[in-house]
């Protein structure tokens, strides 16, 4: 995919709001070393050097849907051992919240743990809680993801065949999002595929649809085969794709018509994962109203990043930009609406990076707005700069002003090396912005007096940081227009 198209879909996707049901597992990790054999029986003993704990199954779906820039709802199931206790504080992490998690006090947390030696995984203990949900959980289940669904894009269905997505929940909900206009995506799992049927979109692996169709998967005419087979058996379904490793997918849209997307060569070093960043790349690009197509390119991409980095990772917006061939580039994706900003700015500073703000109109972009710029860039690890809407420059500047709209003036701001994200602000200052972002350092330039700008005594209070950095004389937009004004 071209990194112009991947820059749109990037900047389509942003706060999309993605309703996740499926299994939650707890996967934990324990990493050591080994160098002797046990006495008690010729296994290794490992030597605990430290533990880890993440999301598994539909948890992990849900932090790739956010790490990508959606907002998530995960509906699921989890019980009150200490395990479901972990689990939910980290789907609070993820997707802010856990009020689609159901606490189950007699059905354990599905879990794994994988012991871990020189990067080499030993085993894994798996726990399976062995039945279905009972009617009532799916009764409540229902009950969630209706009111979800009244302020999300897309339903995501996420089986991992742990009893959560039983025959009649699946179709409940696919019907409800249906009906409220809603597409649906599904990753299934085990056999009989009907229970899907209704979905925008099934998303199988391989192996998984050789199984469901009984027919070879080795070739692009193969999968096509076998995905017309499986179409022919889901009436109501829209469309179905097949992610094929490192052949790339296969795609039978809504109009019948088969599509092969081929996958860049790359490094692999750990698949675990993939299907999930592939999952929710491809939902997310559907929500945003991307052609199948498009999203199957743009699920391949953020699949291909996630298979390069150990165990199951999520990818970024920038990671995935990044790994898109050279085009022309479209910044559009740095301009991010406020939530969308504190909500990164937020992981920026939880990663231990030192995050800048700084605003102004840039309303002729000039060469003293980008000394400002540079100098601001300089101070901090990742740079947001405040925009203030045509509104909030008309108030400011007087009724000939802006010369160049909002969307001018942040798209130019986006394509500066220096500029991270820019977000677009409505009021006179940016003070609620910055308490919203909580930016470590907020630079101005040196026309101004530190302690007197919006925003300062947030700042103070938290610890922050201003600079003022150094001004070019006579450049300023006013000056510019003015000069202009005289020639005329």
């Amino acid at each position: 995919m071209l990194r112009e198209r991947a820059a749109h879909i990037l900047a389509a996707i942003q706060n999309r709001r993605a309703v996740v049901l499926g299994d939650l597992l707890y996967d934990s990790f324990v990493y050591g070393d080994t160098h002797r054999i046990s006495r008690e029986a010729p296994v290794p003993i490992l030597s605990e050097k430290r533990r880890s704990a993440m999301l598994g199954g539909a948890g992990n779906l849900a932090r790739n849907l956010s790490s990508l820039g959606g907002e998530v709802r995960l509906i699921s199931v989890a019980g009150t051992d200490p395990d479901g206790e972990a689990a939910v504080e980290l789907v609070k992490a993820a997707c802010g919240d856990a009020e689609g998690v159901v606490r189950t006090p007699n059905r354990p947390t599905p879990s794994k743990i994988r012991y871990v030696s020189n990067n080499q995984q030993m085993f894994c203990v798996d726990r399976d809680p062995g039945a279905d949900i009972d009617v009532d959980t799916e009764s409540t289940l229902l009950k969630r993801i209706k009111s979800a669904l009244e302020e999300s894009d897309i339903l995501i269905i996420s089986d991992y065949g742990r009893g959560v997505i039983t025959p009649g929940l699946v179709q409940d909900a696919i019907r409800l999002a249906r009906d409220a206009g809603k597409p649906v995506s599904v990753d299934p799992r085990g056999s009989d595929y009907s229970r899907y049927d209704g979905a925008s979109i099934i998303k199988p692996n391989a192996g998984e649809l050789e199984a469901e169709t009984g027919l070879p998967v080795r070739s692009d005419e193969t999968a096509a085969d076998a995905l017309k087979a499986l179409k022919s058996g889901l009436p109501r379904t829209t469309a179905v794709m097949v992610t094929r490793g490192g052949a790339g997918m296969t795609l039978l849209d809504e109009a019948g018509e088969v599509h092969h997307h081929r996958s860049r060569p790359r490094e692999v070093y750990d698949v675990s994962g993939a299907g999930d960043t592939a999952l929710a790349g491809l939902s997310l690009a559907m929500a945003a109203g991307a052609p199948l197509k498009d999203a199957m390119a743009f699920a391949d991409l953020a699949a291909g990043v996630a298979v390069g980095k150990p165990g199951t990772a999520t990818v970024s917006p920038e990671e995935v930009l990044d790994a898109a061939e050279a085009g022309q580039e479209a910044p559009d994706w740095r301009i991010m609406s406020r939530p969308a900003m504190a909500k990164l700015s937020k992981d920026w500073r939880q990663n231990g990076l030192k995050v800048g703000f700084t605003n102004g109109c840039f309303d002729l972009l000039h060469p003293g707005h980008l000394s400002v710029l540079r100098h601001a860039a300089s101070v901090c690890d990742r740079l947001i700069v405040g925009l203030n809407a045509d509104a909030s420059v008309k108030r400011l500047k007087g009724e000939n002003r802006p010369i160049n709209d909002e969307m001018t003036r942040a798209t130019m701001l986006a394509s500066l090396e220096m500029v991270d994200r820019v977000v677009i602000f409505e009021e006179d200052t940016p003070a609620a912005l910055i308490e919203e972002v909580a930016p470590h350092v907020m630079i101005k330039g040196a026309d101004y007096v530190a302690d007197e700008l919006p925003g300062a005594d947030f700042m103070r209070k938290i610890g922050g940081e201003i600079v003022l950095a150094p001004l070019m004389d006579g450049l300023s937009t006013t000056n510019i227009v003015n000069k202009l004004r005289r020639e005329t």
